[in-house]
């Protein structure tokens, strides 16, 4: 019996060891479900925040914004801040980077130039025809537009406005030429809130107002509300700003009239603040609103034959994760019911479950941050995909936002590029970090999707923009146009 015993304490042993190595080394293999990979782009190296891709004549073009940081550019050979990659996609297969805008001098959010918009002069309302601008942050300092009418050979076209104090997820409506800038201007109690500019004539930007949550205007008293994330717009027709406020704590959605915003009296007292909102939807304390994403009129045929059933109105609301190891609240998905828009009402929540890849203790963040914002006809109100960061790119069916399923997965494999992310400076010494933040994951950091259907998912740390598509039964969920 004493034999038996120690052997099987020894068995038990070997699995305990087993399993920790399992945990504690990197996984550098693809992992995927439904998702394959078409193209790879390694954007030199850069760590990578927001793809826009952007149907320009015959030709699909991906502009990636990138947090701080200097590399080599091989296109010139010059070494240059970390800003804006173009890159031509129109060969989803063989994508070719075209050209590298630097940007600001400083590390991750302190530099670089990590948010991009792109508007074409015909649609705009005094662009010229047959022109293209692109509206980007210039680090933390200002915002720029561009003229992108040949993507090989950017020129600056105008600085909307600089001396700021932050920027980040801006919001164009190419229709109207309205853009919401994600600012920090001197005198607002908040490094991040909005700024309101008529840019329908891309070389003459005309100030409309500034606005925030009351408590952060200058001469507030009292606590500072949570600073602005970023908005959607759903510009004149639907007449609803969205604005996500927090990342990973004190998230707030507030839906705001786009008339009364643009119209109201702009005085930043308190009074004026709140005359353009609609309502205010207030999180738990450890979740923030990193992107808040609407899904209006979504069929709902199980409640078709229920009063006031069908359709529904919703905004899909993902937090940001920003330790690693899990040492904050778990960041997920929420889908917060909007039909009755003065009284959002949570209805369901969706996260990718930690014991199936160890993802605690696999290094980097896990959790998630970002999901697409193009509404491409192919997949809105049908798929939404989520960036989880070390547990990549997720697919979920959202016909039913009372029911939200995954349907597919991809997790890049690690490349020479990738490094260990950095935990950003104001988190550091806050928790009780172990080896595990010290290991090199995948981390993928934001998500878009083009009108072919094609995802692209870019990576946080330096791992480059992965160009991808959906097989099998997630496939079949789309709306694949009529050949």
């Amino acid at each position: 019996m004493t034999r038996h015993f120690f052997a099987l304490q020894l068995g038990l042993t070997l699995v305990a060891a087993a399993t920790a190595v399992f945990a504690a080394a990197p996984v550098s293999r693809v992992e995927s479900k439904n998702m394959e990979l078409v193209g790879h782009n390694d954007l030199q190296a850069r760590t990578a925040y927001q793809p826009v891709i952007q149907r320009q004549g015959d030709r699909y073009i991906a502009y990636v914004g990138h947090h701080g940081d200097i590399k080599v550019n091989p296109l010139n050979g010059q070494t240059e801040n970390n800003g804006t990659s173009i890159i031509d996609v129109t060969n989803p297969k063989k994508p070719v980077q075209l050209a590298h805008v630097p940007g600001e001098t400083g590390k991750a959010e302190q530099g670089g130039a990590q948010m991009v918009r792109v508007c074409g002069g015909d649609t705009l309302p005094k662009g010229i025809k047959g022109k293209w601008y692109m509206l980007r942050v210039f680090g933390n300092a200002a915002h720029e537009i561009w003229d992108v009418t040949d993507p090989a050979k950017p020129s600056l076209l105008t600085t909307v406005v600089k001396d700021l104090q932050g920027t980040h997820k801006s919001w164009w409506e190419c229709d109207t030429g309205i853009a919401y800038l994600v600012s920090g201007v001197p005198g607002w109690r908040a490094n991040r809130m909005t700024q309101v500019y008529d840019l329908s004539d891309p070389a003459n930007p005309v100030f409309i107002r500034n606005f925030g949550l009351p408590g952060q205007e200058p001469g507030a008293n009292g606590p500072v509300p949570m600073t602005l994330h970023g908005m959607m717009s759903t510009g004149p027709k639907g007449n609803r700003i969205y604005f996500g406020y927090g990342t990973n704590q004190g998230g707030v959605l507030q839906i705001v009239d786009r008339e009364k915003l643009l119209n109201g009296p702009k005085e930043p007292t308190p009074a004026n603040l709140l005359y353009p909102q609609v309502s205010r939807f207030d999180m738990m304390p450890n979740n923030g609103a990193h992107t808040v994403f609407p899904m209006l009129g979504v069929e709902m045929p199980e409640y078709a034959k229920a009063k006031d059933g069908s359709p529904r109105d919703f905004i899909v609301i993902t937090d940001e994760s920003i330790q690693k190891e899990c040492l904050e609240g778990r960041q997920q998905v929420w889908f917060v019911d909007i039909t009755t828009e003065t009284k959002p009402m949570g209805v369901s929540n969706w996260t990718v479950k930690e014991a199936e890849g160890n993802y605690c203790t696999r290094g980097g963040r896990y959790g998630s941050h970002s999901s697409n914002e193009t509404a491409t006809a192919v997949y809105h109100k049908r798929i939404m995909f989520f960036t989880w960061f070390n547990a990549g790119l997720r697919a979920l069916d959202v016909r039913d936002p009372y029911n939200p399923k995954e349907i597919a997965y991809y997790i890049p494999a690690m490349t020479k590029n990738t490094i260990v992310l950095e935990t950003p400076a104001t988190q550091r010494g806050k928790v009780n970090a172990t080896a595990a933040s010290d290991r090199m994951a995948i981390q993928s950091n934001n998500v878009d999707v083009d009108d072919r259907g094609y995802i692209y998912v870019v990576d946080r740390a330096n791992t480059g923009m992965h160009i991808l598509q959906l097989t099998g039964s997630a496939r079949a969920i789309a709306n694949w146009p009529k050949k």
